[in-house]
C-alpha cells in the first residue's frame, strides 16, 4: 500500500513539473508573437517614412501603430546627425498600457527635397 502511494506522489510531481513547462512554452510564444506583431509596426512605420521622401521635423511624437488585436504605441524620435543632409530616426513600439519596450529600430533618413529625382 505505501509503495503505490509513493507511486502516485511521483507520478503528480512529475505531471506537476510538465504542466509547469507547457505554460512556461505558452507564456513565451505569445511573448515572442507580440515582439513579432511589434517588429512588424516599427518596420510598417520606417517603410512609410521612406516612402513619403520627405524631409521628417526633429522631436518625439507618440501614435497608436496596432496590429491585429494587440494595441500598441510607437514613438518615433528624429534627432540631428553630425551630417546636415542626414537625420537619426528611431521608431521605439510598446504595449498601450504598458511602457515594456517591445521592438526597437533605427535608421538615418537621407534628405531628398534638396535633390531632384
Amino acid at each position: 500500500m505505501i509503495e503505490v502511494l509513493v507511486a502516485l506522489v511521483i507520478v503528480a510531481v512529475a505531471l506537476a513539473a510538465s504542466i509547469r513547462a507547457v505554460g512556461s512554452v505558452a507564456n513565451t510564444a505569445a511573448a515572442l508573437h507580440q515582439r513579432l506583431l511589434a517588429g512588424w509596426s516599427a518596420d510598417s512605420v520606417l517603410v512609410d517614412l521612406r516612402l513619403a521622401h520627405s524631409w521628417p521635423d526633429l522631436g518625439t511624437t507618440r501614435f497608436e501603430c496596432s496590429q491585429g488585436d494587440l494595441m500598441l504605441m510607437c514613438s518615433e524620435s528624429v534627432s540631428s546627425t553630425p551630417n546636415p543632409l542626414f537625420r537619426r530616426v528611431e521608431i521605439s513600439v510598446t504595449h498601450e498600457e504598458d511602457t515594456t519596450r517591445l521592438a526597437q529600430l533605427v535608421t538615418v533618413v537621407a534628405n531628398e527635397t534638396v535633390r531632384p529625382l
